[in-house]
């Protein structure tokens, strides 16, 4: 096999990185550019997602409340449209399904899975804790309904910059009551992916404050388990993942400000890593090698499992923060959801 260039003997590259990287303490590592992993040849629409350019919400700011405001109608009405796109690109069924006082929407698709049909997911979505107001925040559920099989509740919970910290969470613990006031909690599996991840284990340890019973079973996308953001591929990751890119961008400090306010970063509400996972439903959680959010991923998959909670942690290639969404009808979108309900499978109403 031939040696790379860059590895010869006396190549000032590794001369400059030794020298560097000589003493105990953080790692210097040299600019470069990433391409596009060639493993992923074999799925093309998540090969365009991973070389695509840096997400328009990136470094999105606004100078006050009414500017999110406008933000999120404009953003809004473009996922609106998208999520009903899809359901007819997939065949999935939507309706207006309010629950517990909060507004909520049931898809199904219309293969839905006969042995199935009698279990449920109730879904969180993701947006930052600003986005995904109505049906803006139903573009997950359609997928989570076309590739599962399962029938779907996705909530509309409350978000900022109008109903901040802890509104979205007291809406989840609303709706799981009266969801589970006729219906069996050990066939329901709770899922939320990017915020509605973080909203979905904040609620769990508000179910166990309030003696509630638990889900059967628990899904997780990218979870943002940690508002310190103490994980390492915050910074290893950073750049690299093309949806957040950076933990110092405009709108992800933005969104925290108008979501959780001046809260401590400690409070598990707003931090859910730093809760007791004890008693938690089994849970599987997906992520991707390019995500910020790996390091929260793995850190939630590990304290599942040192609870004694069986856990399963699903990493895709070169994947950024939630890219599965931003690539709908990739084989990679299609196996981690058919996995997720696989999980599922297992474990609801055992």
């Amino acid at each position: 096999m031939a040696t790379p260039a860059n590895a010869e003997p006396g190549n000032p590259l590794h001369a400059r990185q030794g020298a560097a990287n000589a003493k105990p303490g953080p790692r210097h590592v040299p600019a470069r550019a990433i391409p596009v992993p060639s493993t992923l040849a074999e799925d093309p629409e998540m090969a365009a997602s991973v070389g695509g350019p840096y997400s328009p919400l990136w470094n999105l700011d606004a100078a006050n409340a009414d500017g999110w405001r406008a933000i999120v109608r404009e953003r809004d009405a473009l996922a609106a449209a998208a999520a009903a796109g899809m359901r007819e690109k997939l065949g999935v069924a939507m309706a207006r399904a309010p629950i517990g006082g909060v507004n909520a929407y049931r898809l199904a698709s219309k293969r839905l899975d006969p042995a199935r049909q009698d279990k449920l997911i109730f879904h969180l979505h993701g947006g930052g804790y600003v986005l995904g107001n109505g049906e803006a925040g139903t573009f997950e559920a359609t997928l989570i309904a076309a590739y599962t099989g399962y029938p779907v509740l996705s909530l509309d919970y409350g978000m900022a910059p109008d109903r901040p910290f802890p509104a979205g969470i007291d809406d989840t613990i609303k709706a799981w009551k009266a969801l589970t006031a006729d219906r069996d909690p050990r066939r329901i599996a709770l899922h939320g992916t990017s915020a509605g991840a973080n909203i979905g284990l904040a609620a769990l340890l508000k179910m166990k404050s309030l003696d509630l019973p638990m889900p059967g079973a628990l899904g997780l996308g990218s979870p943002p388990a940690d508002k310190g953001r103490r994980g390492d591929s915050w910074r290893t990751n950073e750049w690299a993942d093309n949806i957040v890119v950076t933990p110092d961008s405009s709108y992800l400090n933005a969104v925290h400000e108008l979501y959780a306010g001046k809260e401590s970063l400690d409070n598990p509400l707003v931090s859910p890593l730093l809760g007791d996972f004890t008693g938690f439903p089994p849970g599987v959680i997906s992520t991707g090698t390019r995500d910020v959010f790996l390091s929260d991923a793995a850190h939630v998959h590990r304290k599942l499992r040192r609870a004694g909670i069986p856990a399963e942690l699903l990493v895709f290639e070169a994947v950024s923060h939630s890219s599965f969404l931003f690539a709908p009808t990739s084989g990679a979108t299609k196996e981690m959801y058919g996995a997720m309900a696989v999980f599922f499978d297992t474990h609801l109403d055992k």
